[in-house]
């Protein structure tokens, strides 16, 4: 496949209301858009999802733009290219910075897709024409009102952000309100092993889950933990690569794993890891960044393969942010979201409203 062009854009999108979690709190969402242009005049659309500061993972808009200019970028024009798969074999000379890595990939397989002419979705396998949509509830004073707002769009599954020592306080407030609502948790890495006892205890609320209580990469403890408990353990910051999916199925550390393709480094290690976990018997389900929906769009290809079978992080472009960046805005109906057939992500980038947000851009000539 030709690539003439890489073009990097930094955007920031307002948002409705603050999102807020124990790490952070966001008012805006600066983002990095990736395009790869071919010399017919298509272009294929990326997005790095990096916040701005280190609390997810290490990476941030700002180190994610200067490694993309700096040092990936320039493999590509070192490289020749006939496949997106091909992406990470290119780009493994430079460890880490895999939000950075995804967001060109990201790009590299829209391309791709519309060059042949097929949705992305249909290129990797995906079956499903639509997917059931779950939401994020961030730390607010009101979310006995975002609940019943977003029941009635439908959403299916309901995550609640906590704090370390009032989980409990949150998930009967939630219970007392909706006490049917499936509703998981999510520990963002807070606890340690100090707090094995009180994590078995959650057990009596009959949650879907409790998604990554301890830091990145213990696998130890959360094996552990998920020998006391009925509950699912689900890994999120802990899978950064198709390595640590295998290890994690092996060693028993969890029952579930959040897949997240700018976490795992771009769709291509994201496909293999769902591909993997089907064969183990482990179901997946799809991440969220408080992204565009450019990213938005390349997850609902990523959540249409079969294994997708838990309801993800797949809000509409509404949730979030004031307007998005694409024509016509992704929308939850009936309590899933239409999977896009068109060509490549299937959808189309409102360019008027991606060059009023970008605060940065920088062209890159391949040949």
């Amino acid at each position: 496949m030709k690539i003439e062009k890489i073009v990097l854009k930094k955007i920031e999108l307002s948002m409705k209301n603050p999102f807020r979690t124990k790490r952070g709190s966001l008012t805006s969402r600066p983002l990095i858009i990736v395009e790869a242009r071919d010399d017919t005049g298509l272009t294929g659309y990326g997005e790095v999802t990096a916040f701005p500061d280190p609390f997810y993972t290490y990476e941030t808009t700002s180190t994610a733009w200067h490694v993309l200019e700096d040092f990936l970028i320039p493999l590509f024009a070192e490289n020749t290219l006939s496949h997106p798969e091909q992406v990470p074999e290119i780009l493994d000379s430079i460890q880490g910075h895999p939000m950075a890595k995804a967001g060109l990939e990201g790009a590299v397989w829209d391309l791709y897709a519309k060059q042949k002419d097929r949705s992305l979705a249909s290129l990797i396998g995906g079956t499903r024409k639509s997917v059931r949509a779950g939401a994020v509830l961030s730390l607010s004073d009101h979310i006995e009102q975002d609940i019943s707002d977003l029941q009635e769009e439908g959403y299916e599954r309901y995550k609640l952000k906590i704090i370390k020592g009032k989980e409990q306080e949150m998930i009967e407030k939630v219970r007392a309100s909706s006490p049917d609502l499936p509703i998981m948790i999510d520990g963002n890495g807070q606890y340690d092993e100090t707090d094995m006892d009180h994590l078995a205890a959650l057990d009596r609320y009959g949650m879907l889950m409790i998604e990554q209580p301890f830091r990145a990469g213990d696998f130890h403890l959360h094996q552990q933990l998920q020998k006391r408990m009925r509950t699912p353990i689900c890994l999120d910051e802990s899978i950064t690569s198709f390595e640590d999916a295998v290890q994690a199925v092996e060693l028993g550390s969890c029952r579930i794993i959040n897949v997240k393709i700018s976490r795992v480094g771009g769709l291509t290690a994201a496909k293999k890891i769902h591909d993997f976990c089907a064969a183990s018997g482990v179901p997946v389900w799809c991440g969220g960044m408080v992204e565009s929906g450019i990213s938005k769009a390349h997850n609902l290809a990523l959540a249409s393969l079969s294994n997708f079978s838990i309801p993800g992080d797949l809000s509409g472009s509404a949730r979030y942010f004031e307007s998005d960046i694409v024509q016509p805005p992704l929308k939850v109906e009936k309590g899933a979201l239409a999977v896009p057939q068109y060509p490549g992500i299937g959808i189309d980038v409102d360019k008027e409203k991606l060059a009023e947000v970008t605060q940065q851009s920088s062209v890159h000539t391949l040949s």
